[in-house]
Formats: structure tokens, C-alpha cells, sequence
């Protein structure tokens, strides 16, 4: 074989190569094309894209609709249905003009004491300076503990009569491992500046001081959520004796205790109580990446919490 032949086998070898790393190319460019395609409308619709405003059926800006604000999942500070979220949508729901009233759907376990509060503090407020705009609350499947914390502060509730209301008390969490290192032979080692700085530490053997004096805490917040409940609920409450005690009841059952007034959807009521059919949604979203973010912040955060207790909450 002469040397000419030698480099056209080589020159065709080369070809090929150069052929199929294009091939393999143009294939896994249409393969990430196809993955991004594919991805982009499930990401959508499992984040909710969308920057912080109002959704919904578009109006015209002087038809008298009804504001609609959705509290969902857990009341805690940086989510979704944190004080900081929601007490920017509700009121944006009062301040338009075309608002004749506003519903907050809660389909809520509860969360925050605190953020919870801030959520009823503000709706009051709300509802003082727009007098003539009616703020009512519509019961998804749940509205327990902090979600029905807020959920007082309306002037009526509505429920199914399957739903989940009640649950007004207070609670904390922790582990004790004590008896475990032990059996492993592990020695705890503390060092603190302040007797009490220890407290919770599941490490340790209870301390009967220390659980006296979280028991007096949680009760005073119970008494925090107590007050609020009464104040805006008024004489509908009924005296029952475990009203109170953080049982949770039916829709059915918590409409004759006075914990709620009436069954409806919200749709039900923008139509036959309020006289408003159009619902424009503004409920706040937050944009795709900051969502992305925040839920692997929370995730982390919340094994992080698993792990050490979870602190004082409603639910």
C-alpha cells in the first residue's frame, strides 16, 4: 500500500471523527433543548411564576369585583404565608377602588404566634380605616391554630362543613436523649455563662424550674391567643367548656360553638353574600428564583429544626 493510500485512510478516519463529535453534538444540543422545553411549564406551574401583585380574571378597572387574598401552608416568617406576604396583598385588596369586598381563603395548620398576630393586628387595622369594605374568610380544608388566629379577625367566617377549624392553644417541642447516650457511654459536656442557658438541651435531664417556667410562657401566649379570638368574635362564641383547650373541630360543629357563621365557598359568597362575582386575585408571588432559593433555604432550615425542636408555634 503506498503512502499516498495511507494518508486517504487517514484523512477518511479523521472525517469520521470530526462527523460523528458533530453528530453527538447537534444530539445533545437537542436533548437539553428538549429537557429545558419539557421543564419550563412544570417549573411553572409548581412555583407559581410571577412577580408580587394581583392574578386573575382581568376587569375592567371600575367593575366593583370581589379582592380575593390566599393564605395557604404554614404562617411563618419568609414564606408564602408569612405576616410580610400576606399583609402586603390584603392591602392592596382594601386600597383598590374597585374592591366592594375582600375574602381571605386560609387553608392553614397554623405556624407563627407572632406572625400570626401580626396577620390580625393588620387585618383590624384594615378593616377600620375601610369601613364600607366587609373582610370575610372563607375556610378551605383547614384554619387551625394560627390559621384560625387569623381567621378571627374577620367579620364573618365561612367553612364547609367538613372543614378543620379550631385548635386554639399553644405548643412546643422538643426531645430528650438522656437515657440513649448513656447506654452508648457518650458524656455530655456543656459549658454556659447563665444557669438557665442550657434550657431545652435534649441532652440533659429535664430540669423541673425550667419547665415550669416555659409552662407559665406558653400559657400567657395562650392567653394572647385567647384574647384575640374573643375580641374578634365577640358574643357568637358559645361557652363550651373545651372551647379553648386546642381540640379541633368540624365545620359543622364549629359553626354551633361560634367559632365560624356560615357554610360558603368563595365563590359562593362573592356571589350570593357580597353581590360581587368577580374575584381578582392579590394574592403576592414571588419570582421564580427568589421562590427557588427560599424553598432550599427552608428545607434546610427545617431539618435543621427537626433536629433541635421546632419552638413555639400554633399548630
Amino acid at each position: 500500500m503506498s503512502d499516498n493510500d495511507y494518508e486517504k485512510i487517514v484523512h477518511k478516519l479523521a472525517f469520521a471523527a470530526i462527523n460523528e463529535q458533530k453528530r453527538a453534538r447537534r444530539w445533545r444540543i437537542f436533548f437539553l433543548f428538549a429537557f429545558f422545553a419539557y421543564m419550563t411549564p412544570v417549573l411553572l406551574l409548581l412555583l407559581d411564576l410571577g412577580g408580587d401583585g394581583y392574578s386573575g380574571k382581568a376587569v375592567d378597572k371600575d367593575e366593583k369585583h370581589t379582592a380575593l387574598v390566599r393564605l395557604s401552608g404554614v404562617i411563618a416568617s419568609g414564606e408564602e404565608a408569612g405576616a410580610e406576604s400576606m399583609v402586603s396583598g390584603i392591602e392592596a385588596a382594601f386600597a383598590s377602588k374597585a374592591t366592594k369586598a375582600v375574602i381571605l381563603e386560609i387553608n392553614s395548620p397554623g405556624g407563627s404566634p407572632v406572625q400570626s398576630s401580626y396577620i390580625y393586628d393588620e387585618i383590624r387595622r384594615l378593616r377600620g380605616k375601610y369601613e364600607n369594605i366587609p373582610f370575610y374568610v372563607v375556610v378551605a380544608d383547614i384554619a387551625a391554630s394560627g390559621g384560625y388566629f387569623v381567621a378571627s379577625a374577620a367579620d364573618k367566617i365561612y367553612v364547609n362543613q367538613s372543614s378543620l377549624v379550631g385548635s386554639i392553644g399553644v405548643r412546643m417541642d422538643n426531645f430528650g436523649f438522656v437515657d440513649l447516650i448513656q447506654k452508648l457511654g457518650i458524656e455530655r459536656r456543656l459549658i454556659t455563662a447563665g444557669e438557665n442557658k442550657g434550657l431545652l438541651d435534649p441532652f440533659l435531664p429535664e430540669d423541673q424550674g425550667q419547665k415550669a417556667h416555659l409552662q407559665a410562657m406558653l400559657n400567657e401566649v395562650h392567653q394572647h391567643f385567647i384574647n384575640a379570638v374573643k375580641q374578634g368574635r365577640g358574643d357568637k362564641l358559645s361557652e363550651h367548656a373545651d372551647l379553648f383547650s386546642g381540640l379541633i373541630w368540624t365545620g359543622e360543629k364549629a359553626i354551633e360553638l361560634g367559632l365560624v357563621d356560615d357554610y360558603g365557598t368563595t365563590k359562593s359568597v362573592a356571589r350570593d353574600v357580597i353581590g360581587a362575582e368577580t374575584l381578582v386575585d392579590f394574592t403576592p408571588k414571588n419570582a421564580l428564583l427568589e421562590r427557588i432559593a427560599d424553598r432550599i433555604g427552608a428545607s434546610v432550615t427545617e431539618n435543621i429544626w427537626r433536629f433541635l425542636g421546632e419552638g413555639i408555634r400554633y399548630n
